[in-house]
C-alpha cells in the first residue's frame, strides 16, 4: 500500500520517502531524520523503557481469525464517537515540543488533520500556541489536552481559549504528575533545546516552588504538590461547557468512578510508558476497563500503536478508536505534514484491508471473536498429517 494523498503540497524537501510501503516505515526512517538525542526522547518512555517495549508485545498475544464468503462491498471506516462524526478511527495524540521533529512543529500536524479528516489532540505543550493550531487545522475535528495548571486562573484561561479557537473537547491527562527521564535519553545527553518552549504557558507566570520542610520528600511534598485530585475534577467538570475525556486510565475501579464522575470518555493510557516504567500495556488493561463502563460507554486506546492491524485489535478487544503518537512524530521528522498524512492514510488502508479480510465490513462488526491467542512460533516444523 503506498502512494500520496490529497492534502498539504509538499515541498522540495517534503515528499514521501521512499520505501515506506507501510505506517511502520516511518519508524524505520526516523534516525534519519532526527539526531540521536531527540530521536532516544522521542522513542523512549522512563527509566529502563519496560513499558514502552510492553505496549508493543501486548499486541503480538493476539492473531486476527480471517473468515470466508463475507461481503464487505459497502463497507466503511467512519465512525460517530461522542456524538462527533469522524472519518476513521485514528486521532492524532497530543504529542509535546513538536518542534523536536520539525520546524513548523504542531502547524504542519493540523494542516494533515486537516487534508485526512483526522481529529487532532493538541497538547498543552505544544510548540506552537493553541490558536495556530486551530486555524491550521481550518473546519477538522480538533480536541485540547489540558494539564491542569497550579494556578486555577490559568486553567480557566487555557479552557476559554480553547473554546474561542473551536476545540470541541476537553481531553484531561491525570497521570503524569511525575515524569522521570528515560535512561535512553540521559545516555543519550538529550536537552530540550531553548526553541522547544510551551507555546501556551508563556504568559502566565509559573509558580514559585514553596520550599521543602525539614523530613519533607522531593516526590509526596515536592513534585505531588499540585498533583490534581478528585476535588479538582469535579471544579474542571463544572468550569467547562466542553465535554472532558480523562487520559491516562489503567485501572477499572478509576475508570468506574471517572464515568460516575461525570467523564465524557475515557483513554486507556500509560502515558507511552512516560509516567511509571513497569505499569502494563494499555492493549492489556483494555479488556477489564470495557467491562467495567459497560459496552456504550466511549472509549479510546493510546499506546503501542503501529498499524492498521495494531489498531483493528484494539478495536476488537473494546477500543472505540486509537491515538496515534510517537508515528505521528516519525512521520513529521520524515516529510512534515505530507508525512504526516501519508501515515495516516497508510494506517486507514491497513486497517481496511484487515477488516475485509476478518469479514467485516464496519467497525460494529469487530468484536472479540475476530481475535484468537497467538501461539508462539518455536521455528519446529510442522507434524506430518
Amino acid at each position: 500500500m503506498h502512494g500520496r494523498p490529497s492534502g498539504p503540497e509538499a515541498t522540495p524537501a517534503e515528499r514521501v520517502p521512499t520505501g515506506v510501503h507501510n505506517a511502520v516505515d516511518y519508524e524505520r526512517l526516523a534516525p534519519r531524520h532526527l539526531e540521536p538525542g531527540r530521536l532516544a526522547y522521542i522513542a523512549g518512555g522512563c527509566g529502563w523503557d519496560q513499558t514502552v517495549a510492553a505496549n508493543r508485545a501486548a499486541f503480538e498475544h493476539w492473531a486476527v481469525l480471517p473468515r470466508l464468503l463475507r461481503d464487505v462491498r459497502r463497507g466503511h471506516v467512519r465512525l460517530h464517537l461522542a456524538g462527533q462524526p469522524l472519518e476513521h478511527p485514528f486521532l492524532l495524540a497530543p504529542v509535546a515540543h513538536q518542534r523536536l521533529a520539525h520546524p513548523d512543529a504542531e502547524i504542519a500536524t493540523a494542516r494533515a488533520a486537516e487534508a485526512t479528516g483526522t481529529c487532532l489532540v493538541a497538547s498543552t505543550l505544544s510548540s506552537a500556541p493553541l490558536e495556530a493550531i486551530a486555524q491550521a487545522a481550518g473546519s477538522g475535528p480538533r480536541w485540547f489536552q489540558l494539564y491542569l495548571q497550579p494556578e486555577r486562573a490559568h486553567t480557566l484561561d487555557l479552557l476559554s481559549r480553547a473554546e474561542a479557537a473551536g476545540f470541541s473537547a476537553i481531553v484531561l491527562t491525570l497521570d503524569a504528575s511525575i515524569q522521570l527521564a528515560s535512561r535512553s535519553a540521559l545516555a543519550a545527553g538529550f536537552v530540550l533545546p531553548p526553541e522547544c518552549t510551551a507555546a501556551n504557558l508563556v504568559e502566565y507566570a509559573p509558580s514559585a516552588p514553596a520550599p521543602l520542610g525539614p523530613g519533607d520528600s522531593r516526590i509526596f511534598q515536592g513534585a505531588m504538590r499540585h498533583a490534581p485530585t478528585w476535588d479538582d475534577l469535579q471544579w474542571l467538570l463544572a468550569a467547562t461547557r466542553l465535554p472532558v475525556w480523562i487520559k491516562g486510565v489503567l485501572h477499572p475501579e478509576d475508570a468506574r468512578q471517572l464515568q460516575a464522575a461525570g467523564a465524557a470518555g475515557l483513554i486507556v493510557s500509560n502515558h507511552g510508558g512516560r509516567s511509571l516504567d513497569g505499569a502494563p500495556a494499555s492493549l492489556a488493561m483494555l479488556p477489564a476497563v470495557r467491562t467495567a463502563v459497560g459496552a456504550d460507554y466511549p472509549l479510546l486506546l493510546d499506546g503501542g500503536v503501529r498499524s492498521g492491524l495494531d489498531a483493528f485489535k484494539a478495536l476488537a478487544l473494546g477500543a472505540d478508536a486509537v491515538l496515534i503518537g510517537r508515528l505521528q512524530m516519525y512521520a513529521l521528522a520524515a516529510a512534515g505534514a505530507l508525512g504526516v498524512a501519508h501515515m495516516l492514510q497508510l494506517l486507514v488502508e491497513e486497517l481496511q484491508a484487515c477488516m475485509a479480510q476478518a469479514g467485516c465490513a464496519t467497525l460494529a462488526d469487530i468484536g472479540a471473536e475476530a481475535l484468537v491467542p497467538a501461539l508462539p512460533f518455536t521455528g519446529a516444523p510442522f507434524p506430518p498429517c
